[in-house]
Parts: structure tokens; sequence; C-alpha cells
């Protein structure tokens, strides 16, 4: 048995132009899900001020999309990744500068990743941090995403844990400008207080054609681990 309702995707949470970010998505369906670590699959793109089908699934999925063909399911789900240490706020704080001071070829008007103001965006701003293998971005998520507690509420706490996989894939390996998320698996594993700095990094696992697995983890300034996920980027096809 199923129910399902439908959602509409405000425009402020796009990925690429007219694209619904694919971690705003996620975390909408982990959510849904109510499981603790959550795998969604990406199979097409979501639109944004659209009315958009989501779904309870009998196997205890959510899915989002026609039922004959979704554009995004989710499934309760491990995440067997080894998480190295984070960085030094200072170093992320650093490297997040340089992403700011000369902004990436590729950088789109991302909720995740754009050069936004804070009220527009998550503004998670990574580049690698010399000798450590990952690329990092010192993060202080604005009040003005904050629920009525003064925490980032989950679809945002995931999309925090999407875009940095895409920079680590550029930075650290063979990820091509116009890439997407294929699956992402994740868990939040606390609270994330708005205002309080946070400390955002990814590092490559492994890459196969135009795959690309990262690892990414968001931890307090102090290391603790807020979240994890691990995210499979598909290059875009070659001009023909």
């Amino acid at each position: 048995m199923t129910t399902s309702d439908a959602i509409v995707v405000p425009e402020l949470y796009v990925g690429y132009p007219e694209v619904a970010f694919g971690g705003y998505i996620a975390g909408l369906l982990a959510e849904r899900s109510g499981a603790r670590t959550v795998r969604v699959d990406f199979r097409g793109p979501v639109p944004v001020e659209v009315p958009v089908r989501i779904a309870e699934t009998a196997d205890e999925g959510v899915e989002l999309g026609e039922a004959e063909r979704p554009l995004a399911a989710a499934r309760p789900a491990e995440l067997p990744i080894e998480v190295p240490a984070a960085p030094s706020w200072d170093e992320a704080d650093a490297a997040a500068e340089r992403f700011r001071a000369a902004p990436p070829s590729g950088v789109v008007d991302c909720f995740g990743c754009g050069l936004r103001t804070a009220d527009r965006g998550l503004r998670v701003h990574g580049t690698p941090v010399p000798d450590l293998g990952l690329v990092a971005s010192a993060w202080t998520p604005s009040h003005a995403f904050a629920d009525a507690d003064g925490l980032l509420p989950t679809q945002l706490v995931w999309g925090a844990l999407d875009c940095p996989g895409h920079w680590a894939g550029r930075f650290l390996g063979t990820l091509r400008a116009g890439a997407v998320t294929a699956s992402l698996t994740g868990t939040v594993l606390r609270p994330v207080v708005a205002g309080e700095p946070h400390i955002s990094y990814a590092w490559l696992v492994s890459e196969s054609g135009r795959k690309h697995t990262m690892g990414v983890a968001l931890a307090t300034a102090e290391g603790e681990l807020c979240g994890v996920s691990e995210a499979l980027w598909i290059d875009p096809k070659a001009a023909a």
C-alpha cells in the first residue's frame, strides 16, 4: 500500500538552471523516509516551481515523480565509509577564502555552492587543503534557514553533504564541469545549529570512466561529526 501527495520545490533551491538542487531533494526524501541512513538515486532532473508527485512505496522507500518513471527514489541503506579526521577551522577557512577569491571554472548559481549571499544559499565553498588529500570549507549556516528551534532543517543538512563531493572530484580527480549526482547515500548524526561554525570537507574515493565516487563529511568546528555521505557523480557525455 502506498500514499502520495505532491510537493513544489521553490526556485530558490536550484542546482543547475531550472533544476532542483540534488542535495535538497535527497534531504526531502530522506526526511520523508524516516530511516537513519538513506540512499537516494537520481533518474532525471526535478523541476522547480512545478507540483511533483511524492509517494511512499511498499518497500519502505520514497519516490518523487510519476510511478512509471520516478525522477528520484530513496530507500533505507547502510554507509560503510571510512571518514578522515576533519581539518582545522583555520585550514578550512583559508580553503573557503581561496574559492571566493578565485572562483573555479564551472561555478553556477547553485543553492549549495554558488556565489550567493548568505540568506540565499548555503555557500559551501571548498578547495584543497595542502597535504591532506581533501577539499574543505569553513561554514556557518545562516539563521535565515533555521527552523523554530534554531536548527538547520534536514533537507538543508543534506544539501551541505552534496556539493562538496563535486569539488573533491574536480580538484582531486578528473570530474568534469557539468557533472551530476547519480546517487547520494547519507546519514545525519547530530543536529546542525544555525549560526555556529562548522567544517565541511570531502575526499576522492574512486574513479572509473565517467563515474566518480566521493565521500563528504560535515563536522563542528571542534571536529565532531554531524553528517556523512558518499556520492556517485557522473560526467556529462562527451560532445559528438
